[in-house]
């Protein structure tokens, strides 16, 4: 990312690595709850020419004291308004879980309000907006959410079980949870020009691969779908699998995206 795009986007992006003349950046969303930091082990595996940007959610990391946005569409917004000043280069993004939704919307207010058209999206363990039944996020102690991240897999326990570790995470945590509860989205509505990519977890049993695949009614431009042995949190075990995979579709996209057409793969 250039200087001028770095400072203009700074509270939201972090660049998890660097390319002295990107052909491609790919825009990374964490989970409820997670932070940028999620995707440093990324680096390593990316390949010449591709930059990537992991999305800085507030209420966490270095935006601790920064307020949660009063909507996932608002959140989106933001991010949007900030991908401005690097729209110059083709642009992918990859969100996991709620980040799947701040993605897809991110995607639509780009192209909606500044004509941009993503060379891809690729989501992961999420279902798409409109989804039914969408249970809601109702968890009226912290033990209960604590109880439901913990079953997601993918955190450490014992840092849970920490006093101190809660009371940084917890809000963030609340706050996340209520966006995804309250965010309902217009499937059907609004169409994405952009092919869309989704992954999930065999095992994930609050996300099952049906309703993972149903992300194929709101894009025009092709769909595919990859399963992966695990849970919600699958890219842990499977990251180099996932960005092989990632990669592989991302390097002809470098170029406008093309029509693809759909196919669903179960990996054993």
């Amino acid at each position: 990312m250039s200087v001028l795009a770095e400072r203009a986007g700074g509270t939201w992006f972090r660049t998890i690595k660097r390319s002295s003349d990107p052909r491609l950046r790919l825009l990374c969303f964490p989970h409820a709850g997670g932070a940028a930091s999620f995707f440093r082990g990324w680096a390593d595996s990316v390949p010449a020419g591709v930059e990537v940007i992991a999305v800085r959610y507030p209420g966490r990391e270095d935006r601790l004291f920064d307020p949660m946005a009063d909507s996932l569409e608002d959140m989106a917004r933001s991010v949007a308004d900030s991908c401005r000043s690097f729209l110059d280069t083709p642009l992918a993004m990859f969100g996991h879980s709620m980040g799947a939704s701040v993605a897809y919307e991110t995607a639509l207010r780009l192209q909606e309000d500044f004509g941009t058209r993503l060379s891809a999206l690729f989501v992961s363990a999420r279902t798409p907006p409109g989804y039914e039944p969408h249970r809601p996020f109702t968890y009226t102690t912290d033990a209960e959410l604590i109880e439901h991240v913990q079953s997601l897999g993918g955190t450490d326990k014992d840092a849970l079980r920490d006093p101190d570790v809660l009371d940084l995470v917890l809000p963030s945590l609340r706050g996340d949870y209520r966006l995804v509860g309250e965010y309902r989205g217009a499937a059907g509505q609004r169409e994405l020009r952009s092919p869309v990519i989704a992954y999930c977890g065999t095992e994930d049993t609050r996300v099952p691969r049906d309703a993972v695949a149903d992300w194929s009614a709101v894009t025009s431009r092709g769909f595919s779908l990859r399963a992966f042995p695990g849970d919600h949190f699958y890219l842990l075990e499977h990251r180099r699998e996932l960005l092989m995979d990632l990669f592989t579709h991302i390097g002809p996209l470098a170029t406008p995206a093309r029509q693809a057409r759909r196919e669903v793969v179960e990996v054993g």
